[in-house]
């Protein structure tokens, strides 16, 4: 059977959406229940594809099925496109695979040109909505397809409200709208050199090349790279007969959810505009009214789509994001697609679909973004620092939590003032897609414009910013900037703070304090522990970060690095003086004041673990990075040492290396002196041995030997380990369970993993070493080149944030393999930061680690990630 490139409606189903985008898939899916949708056909992802595929150009053939299906639109209709006197208008819709709401065009009213919009005035009765039709078409149409700047086209139409004193759209005259048409085809010479297209046939093929290219556009490009959407699925495209929204008071368009987006409850939440086409909405030029309304305003139809609202939900088992026209009383659906919601609704909604019996526990564990969870862990502000502090304006809680920050008036200011580590607010008239990277900087959005479904409120949702829309009273100056409310007058140097939960707007800065999880959280995340089957552990040096982590459901500590614990002022002195001592017997002198803190260290760790497992690794950074930087701190070491100022700084010059991260250190510091390992042994042992007794816990000790490269290597430390161990034992008159491995970090380790279970009795995979030593990347060096190789397609993504499995993780694969074949019950985990990651945590799961580590506010993403790897894993 020959390729098919589209589509109509009543071809399809929802099971097709890689095929014909979300979209199209939906609304296949609509028409075939039945419901009202405007009838239409979709031009498949595949006939993107091939658009790029043959250098921006459609094909012959295609152009042909597009023009076969226009006909059977056209037959269905009963009109045509460019007739004269009943002329066929069509909307042109993207729609990818997965949702990106926003990135990418959409033209209306495509047919209209200087012939059909008399027809439509005279087949309407309604000359200044055919000619307001007109004019957006011209505007948008101008904008995403011809790429005339908008700014343009505003100047014109705002000069016009202004000369004639109109306050809304809504307000101008049709001879306003027309003279508007006559300066918008006049900046088409102006810019373009050449008139407005009025053949029909024309703006159809052109507008379906300009969804393809908006597949490329910048916006689309890095929405993608931030939610992890592949490339090359690329966007369908949807040509749908028009309905309009904007034929007088009894018409309309709408946004609406089955559920708030924002917080998950149950009730129908959305707006609508009456006499208004749907960018209105989207757009936020003129603040709608809330869904609820429209029972008042369109009684009949409200109930209608109460029903459908509820179909919808009930067929697709998930919250549904809806759009709608009502035209002349009757309406229309245009969309449906799953909802994007909060952190905070996606559990609450995923919990609540549970009890109502919609979805199964593993379908709402699966529903949750890993990613997600750690927003929920954001600050909020402090209850009574608001209580007390004055509201400056108030606008619409269009995304939950809490933000301070910098006002920045532009993308980029607010991008440049995250690059220089402030934190900003990005405050805009209303926001638009051209903004995304600065959305994505800033640390919350306000603007004065739009609703809770307008870009700004929808994109901030999607990211679990915080975001306060349609806040009227603030009087903006982008170009000035400057914001303007009650009386006072805020510039670029001012600060504010945001509540995207109330929607208040406050002066200054307020206190951030963390969020108080409970209830459905803790519904989820015991569902998600209930179907994971690797642990999660924390990398934790403190107490309090331990603490923290038990908190967030940490069931051990993978990664104890006992560096971080000689960098405290009274510490520092001693560490300093075993690295500049010339002798053995000095640097156990300098040792044994180190151990009681050490020890003192360890009990406070093991006391607030309980009998959770602990992994202690020894010391691993080279010794010069605990050496005196400046010259008082030389003359300090001098002083408190009695070691000359000159010999100090020989033997720092001795310790510098060109390549520290590859030269004298991890076990290769034990080797060279023993006495290190055997302090840290020590206080590792006692420590265990007296919170046992003081506690009557059961603490089995995990001693982890780094940056191991050979088995002699790991033996001749471990020989060192052990030898300690027994001695503590013999002092304490008492044996335990201890476990001594390694840490896999470098190729040739995971190579010889084998030989390496010999002596090590678990393996914990540190993948950032073993990432840098793979791919010869240093990772303190080479962020820019990694950002430039992922910009330009070398790398899928950056391998410090996601474990490169074709590289990375075939070493990790191996050394698992490698590791049981010799020691079948050898223990396995990961410790690097890559244990946070979700893909890298699927990953994991799949070859077989029992747990993985990472930082304590990313234990609940792990937790929920390992048990969404575990039920794929299984649906395999």
């Amino acid at each position: 059977m020959e390729k098919k490139f589209v589509y109509s409606f009543n071809e399809g189903s929802k099971d097709m959406r890689a095929l014909l985008g979300g979209k199209g898939a939906n609304l296949a899916e609509m028409t075939k229940s039945g419901m009202p949708v405007p009838f239409g056909f979709t031009v498949t992802t595949d006939a993107c594809k091939q658009y790029y595929a043959d250098g921006g150009k459609i094909d012959d053939s295609i152009i042909e099925e597009i023009k076969a299906h226009q006909d059977e639109l056209e037959s269905v209709m009963g009109k045509k496109l460019g007739d004269p006197e009943d002329p066929l208008l069509v909307s042109v819709r993207s729609g990818a695979p997965i949702s990106m709401p926003g990135m990418m065009d959409t033209v209306l009213n495509l047919g209209l040109n200087d012939e059909t919009v008399v027809a439509l005035a005279k087949q309407t009765d309604n000359e200044r909505f055919a000619y307001d039709s007109y004019r957006r078409f011209l505007q948008m149409f101008g904008d995403v397809v011809m790429e005339v700047p908008m700014k343009q086209f505003n100047e014109i139409f705002d000069g016009k409200k202004a000369e004639v004193g109109a306050e809304f759209d809504v307000d101008l005259k049709t001879e306003d709208l027309k003279d508007i048409i006559e300066g918008y085809k006049k900046l088409y010479v102006k810019v373009l050199g050449r008139e407005f297209p009025q053949d029909p046939q024309e703006q159809l093929m052109e507008a379906i090349k300009a969804v393809f290219r908006s597949w490329g556009n910048d916006r689309a490009i890095l929405y993608r790279k931030l939610n992890d959407i592949p490339e090359d699925l690329g966007t369908a495209v949807n040509v749908q007969s028009m309905v309009f929204g904007n034929k007088g008071n009894d018409s309309g368009t709408g946004v609406a959810f089955t559920r708030n987006p924002a917080t998950g409850e149950n009730v129908l939440y959305g707006e609508f505009l009456v006499n208004a086409q749907g960018e209105d909405v989207v757009a936020g030029i003129r603040t709608p009214k809330k869904i609820s309304e429209m029972a008042e305003t369109f009684p009949e139809v409200y109930a209608q789509f109460k029903e459908i609202a509820s179909k919808l939900e009930q067929h697709y088992t998930d919250m549904q994001d809806m759009e709608f026209t009502v035209e002349n009383g009757k309406l229309f659906m245009l969309q449906t697609r799953n909802g994007k919601r909060t952190a905070e609704a996606a559990v609450n909604i995923a919990v609540d679909m549970v009890n109502e019996g919609l979805i199964d526990k593993k379908t709402a564990v699966l529903r949750i973004e890993p990613d997600f969870v750690e927003h929920l862990l954001h600050p909020r502000f402090d209850a009574d620092e608001e209580a007390a502090a004055t509201p400056i304006a108030h606008g619409l809680n269009a995304s939950p939590g809490a933000a301070c920050g910098k006002i920045c008036f532009s993308a980029d200011e607010a991008a440049a003032a995250a690059e220089a580590g402030e934190k900003a607010i990005l405050v805009r008239t209303e926001t638009s897609p051209e903004d995304l990277a600065g959305m994505v900087a800033a640390q919350g959005i306000l603007t004065a414009h739009g609703g809770a479904t307008s870009h700004a409120a929808v994109v901030a949702r999607g990211m679990g910013k915080c975001c306060v829309t349609g806040c009227s009273a603030l009087k903006i100056s982008e170009e000035q900037k400057t914001l303007e409310v009650g009386g006072k007058v805020y510039g670029p140097d001012d600060y504010i703070s945001v509540d995207g939960t109330t929607g208040d707007v406050y002066s200054g800065l307020l206190k951030l304090v963390p969020p108080d999880i409970s209830g459905n959280f803790d519904t989820i995340m015991s569902w998600a522990d209930e179907l994971r089957t690797m642990k999660v552990r924390t990398n934790a040096d403190t107490p309090r970060d331990a603490k923290q982590a038990i908190e967030f459901g940490a069931e051990g500590i993978g990664l104890c690095r006992t560096e971080h614990m000689f960098f405290e002022e009274e510490r520092i002195p001693a560490i300093r003086e075993m690295i500049i001592a010339d002798t053995e017997e000095a640097r156990r002198k300098a040792l044994a004041k180190l151990l009681p803190f050490q020890k003192s260290d360890f009990k406070a760790m093991y006391k607030t673990m309980g009998d959770r497992p602990m992994t202690v690794r020894l010391l691993d950074p080279p010794l010069h990075e605990f050496l005196p930087k400046t010259p008082e701190e030389v003359k300090q070491l001098s002083e408190s040492s009695g070691v000359s100022v000159e010999k100090i700084e020989a033997e720092a010059a001795k310790l510098k290396e060109f390549n520290p991260m590859l030269g004298h250190r991890g076990c290769r510091l034990a080797v060279s002196y023993p006495e290190i390992a055997e302090m840290q042994t020590e206080a590792i042992i006692t420590a265990a041995l007296e919170v046992i007794d003081e506690e009557g816990i059961e603490i089995v000790p995990e001693i982890m030997i780094p940056l191991v490269g050979s088995k002699n290597e790991l033996a001749n430390v471990k020989k060192t380990v052990v030898d300690t161990i027994n001695r503590c034992f013999e002092k304490a008159g008492k044996k335990i369970d201890y476990l001594v491995g390694t840490m896999i970090e470098i190729p040739r380790a995971a190579l010889t993993a084998d030989e390496i279970a010999e002596e090590a009795e678990f393996f914990s995979f540190g993948t950032n070493d073993l990432t840098q030593m793979t791919f010869g990347f240093s990772r303190d060096d080479t962020a820019e080149l990694i950002r430039s190789y992922v910009d330009k397609g070398i790398l899928e993504s950056d391998p410090f944030k996601t474990i490169d499995q074709n590289g990375v993780g075939k070493l990790v694969e191996n050394a698992v393999k490698l590791g049981k074949k010799t020691r079948p019950n050898i223990h396995l985990g990961i410790c690097g930061e890559h244990g946070g990651d979700p893909k890298s945590i699927e990953f994991c799961n799949k070859v077989g680690l029992q747990y993985v580590s990472c930082s304590p506010y990313r234990v609940p993403v792990a937790r929920l990630a390992a048990a969404q790897a575990a039920i794929k894993q299984e649906q395999k």
